[in-house]
C-alpha cells in the first residue's frame, strides 16, 4: 500500500509497518508539482486509489485513475447543520468518527477496522530525543506528567489561555503533577504564555514548553510519559490518541458529528451543553460571529479538571505504549 500525504505530515505514516511506500507532497507545492505526481499516479497504474480527502486538488491527482472510492463526508447533513442547525446525519448513514469514514472507502474491499482506532509508530531516534528532552527539563524521572496542548490552527477551536493556565495549575496541585506544553514552532509563544501564567498561580509547579524544540513524533513520544493529555480541537490530540493516551478534549465551534471527536474509551470531551449557535462551522473560525465566544469562555477550569482527574485515575499515569512503537 503507498500513502500520498503533505512532506510536513509524511513521518506520520513513514514508520508505519504496514504501508510499503509514502509519497510526500511538498507543503505549498506550484501547480506543475501536482501535474508531475499526477503522471507518477497514472504510470502506477493502481488497482484502486482511497481519496480520503475529496477535495479540488485531490480529484486533479486521481483524474484518469481506473478505480477511485471517496470519502463520504456528509456534506448535505453538514451543511443543514451548521447553517439550519438540523440534524440530518441520520439520513446519511450516521456521524461516525472521521477515521472510519475513511474505513468506509475501503467497504468491498475485504478491509475492516480491527477496533483499536488509529496508530502512530514510533522509531527508536524519536524516543530516545523524547527522553532526552525530559531529562533537559529536569523531568526524566518525574511519573506524574500533564500533558497540554492548548493551541489551533483556528480560533474558535482554542480555548482561552488563561483557562488553560487555571485548570493546570489546579490540576497539577491536586495531583503533583508537573506540565508539558506542546506545540509548533508558531505557537510557541503562547505556550510560554501559558507557562508563566501557571507559574504564577503555582509557583512550585514544575512546567516544560516543547513548543518549538520538538517534532511531531518526539512530542507524541514525550506524550506516552503522560498521565492525562488536555488539548483543543487540533492534530496533536489526534497524536495523543492514536499513542493511546487519554485525552481530555475541549470543543467550541464544532460538535461530534462532524466526525472530529478524540476516539477510544478513555477520552473525555467538554462542550458548552446548550448553545443554540453551535455549530458555526465545521472547521473553525478566526472570530466568533456573534461577537460572544461563548462555546469556550463559558467552559470553566473545574469542568475540564475534573474530566481529566476522571482518565487519570481510569488509567496508569507512567502506561507506556508499546505495540505502536517501531
Amino acid at each position: 500500500m503507498d500513502f500520498l500525504v503533505k512532506d510536513a505530515y509524511a513521518d506520520l505514516v513513514r514508520w508505519n509497518p504496514h504501508v510499503t511506500r509514502v509519497i510526500a507532497f511538498p507543503q505549498g507545492g506550484a501547480f506543475q508539482d501536482l501535474v508531475r505526481l499526477r503522471r507518477r499516479i497514472r504510470a502506477e497504474r493502481y488497482d484502486v486509489i482511497l481519496d480520503i480527502h475529496d477535495s479540488l486538488r485531490s480529484r486533479f491527482l486521481c483524474a484518469g485513475a481506473r478505480s477511485v472510492r471517496r470519502v463520504n463526508k456528509r456534506k448535505i447533513a453538514r451543511f443543514a447543520l451548521i447553517h439550519f442547525k438540523v440534524n440530518l446525519y441520520g439520513l446519511f448513514r450516521g456521524a461516525p468518527g472521521v477515521a472510519e469514514r475513511y474505513l468506509e472507502t475501503a467497504s468491498g474491499l475485504g478491509v475492516a477496522g480491527d477496533g483499536g482506532g488509529p496508530e502512530l509508530f514510533l522509531p527508536a531516534a524519536a524516543v530516545e530525543r523524547a527522553q532526552e528532552l525530559l531529562a533537559a527539563e529536569g523531568l526524566e524521572g518525574e511519573t506524574a506528567l500533564l500533558g497540554i496542548c492548548p493551541s489551533a490552527r483556528h480560533f474558535t477551536k482554542m480555548w482561552p489561555e488563561e483557562r488553560f493556565a487555571e485548570a493546570a495549575a489546579l490540576f497539577a496541585v491536586r495531583r503533583h503533577a508537573s506540565v508539558v506544553l506542546f506545540g509548533a514552532d508558531d505557537e510557541a509563544e503562547r505556550c510560554r504564555s501559558i507557562a508563566r501564567a501557571i507559574a504564577r498561580r503555582s509557583p512550585v509547579t514544575r512546567t516544560a514548553v516543547l513548543a518549538g524544540h520538538s517534532s511531531l513524533l518526539e512530542s507524541a513520544a514525550v506524550m506516552d510519559r503522560c498521565g492525562v493529555v488536555v488539548t483543543n480541537d487540533t492534530g496533536l490530540m489526534h497524536c495523543a490518541t492514536a499513542r493511546g493516551r487519554p485525552v481530555v478534549a475541549v470543543f467550541g465551534s464544532t460538535v461530534r458529528q462532524f466526525g472530529f471527536f478524540p476516539m477510544g474509551a478513555a477520552s473525555r470531551v467538554v462542550e458548552h451543553p446548550s448553545l443554540a449557535c453551535r455549530p458555526c462551522t465545521h472547521i473553525g473560525r478566526e472570530q466568533c460571529p456573534l461577537g460572544h465566544f461563548r462555546c469556550m469562555t463559558e467552559i470553566v477550569p473545574e469542568a475540564v479538571v475534573d474530566a481529566a482527574s476522571s482518565v487519570w485515575e481510569a488509567a496508569s499515569p507512567a502506561a507506556a505504549v508499546t505495540r505502536r512503537s517501531s
